[in-house]
């Protein structure tokens, strides 16, 4: 409940129906919690940490995602990940609520992707930077609605930290579809 006051002062004023929208996203976050902590995420994120790629090869991977709209093999990989499972099965549940999931490491790269995003590297987006807080995980972030390019809807994005016990070792964000929740 305080979150949706927090949200009402930086969104400004809510259309009519914003708060009913508001508690339908309070509605859906025990399912989003599962999936921050489903096995398969973790142990995703995991791996991909512990293979830590070096900084200029994230660079170099978020500019050709970028400038390539096509699927590259890349993109499939991110697409077909171990943990691409584990989000279908949350937006199996969830319906057309969910638009888009995807997983960020330690460093902000993807791991995986229920559709492609607009770019590979998320480190340098409050969706990543807020929620990992340089591994001691910060708060659940829900971003203000928009129109979102990758989904082709009107998404508000809920931001998780995703821990392995008690460490923080990456984040998941969900789109969810405004019209559909």
């Amino acid at each position: 409940m305080f979150w949706m006051g927090l949200a009402v002062a930086s969104w400004g004023t809510l259309p009519p129906d914003g708060a009913a929208q508001l508690r339908k996203v309070d509605a859906v976050m025990p399912e989003l919690r599962r999936l921050a902590g489903d096995p398969e995420v973790v142990r995703a994120i995991r791996d991909q940490n512990a293979r830590r790629m070096p900084f200029t090869t994230l660079q170099r991977h978020d500019a050709e995602w970028m400038a390539t709209p096509a699927l590259t093999p890349f993109k499939q990989t991110v697409l077909e990940a171990p943990c691409t499972g584990a989000l279908q099965r949350a937006q199996k549940r969830l319906g057309q609520a969910m638009a888009e999931a995807f997983t960020m490491d330690g460093q902000g790269a993807l791991v995986c992707a229920s559709r492609r995003t607009s770019d590979y590297w998320q480190g340098d987006e409050d969706k990543w930077r807020l929620t990992y807080a340089g591994g001691r995980g910060g708060p659940e972030l829900r971003e203000a609605p928009f129109f979102d390019e990758s989904s082709q809807a009107y998404v508000i994005q809920v931001s998780l930290p995703v821990r392995d016990g008690a460490q923080v070792i990456g984040a998941l964000t969900v789109g969810l579809s405004l019209l559909d929740l």
